[in-house]
């Protein structure tokens, strides 16, 4: 019995969230908690892929542990909101092109989908790009993978 070989462009998902890299920081985390993404992919005016913003990376960025905003704002918690609030005020209308990951992993649709599996497993990630000659096509992600092996690559 041979199994058929289930390529990353036949489930690639094409209905995916997109901004562009002069989207402001606040406008990118609306979009994140009104879509409930992970993550948004950041494409030019000609949809050519630039990079990826993570939900995660986004939080990590802009919001100060709780040691330092402790240690930063003399030792109250009176004084660390306010140097909280502070802080995400700086950062509400900058745009989101210093957040990118520019050097994201991408997929081909030509690639097999065992190849995207292995690297997410890896990479511990949940949603790869999909990109043909710079242009962005859709995402792969790890539910995709199991619905594709579970019903043979039929969507």
């Amino acid at each position: 019995m041979s199994v058929k070989k289930i390529l990353v462009g036949d489930i690639v998902n094409r209905n995916v969230f997109t901004i562009d890299p002069y989207t402001t920081v606040s406008e990118a985390a609306i979009l994140l908690s009104e879509k409930q993404a992970s993550d948004l992919m950041v494409v030019d005016e000609k949809y050519q892929f630039i990079g990826v913003v993570s939900e995660g990376d986004l939080i990590r960025y802009i919001i100060p542990s709780f040691e330092e905003l402790l240690s930063s704002a003399g030792k109250t918690l009176e004084d660390a909101a306010k140097i909280f609030l502070e802080y995400g005020h700086d950062l509400i209308n900058q745009p989101i092109s210093r957040f990118v990951i520019y050097d994201a992993i991408t997929l081909k649709p030509e690639d097999e989908l065992l190849k995207s599996a292995v690297v997410m497993a890896q990479k511990n990630i949940r949603r790869l790009p999909v990109v043909q000659d710079r242009l962005f096509i859709g995402t792969i992600s790890r539910a995709d993978i199991c619905r594709a092996i579970l019903t043979g690559g039929s969507r």
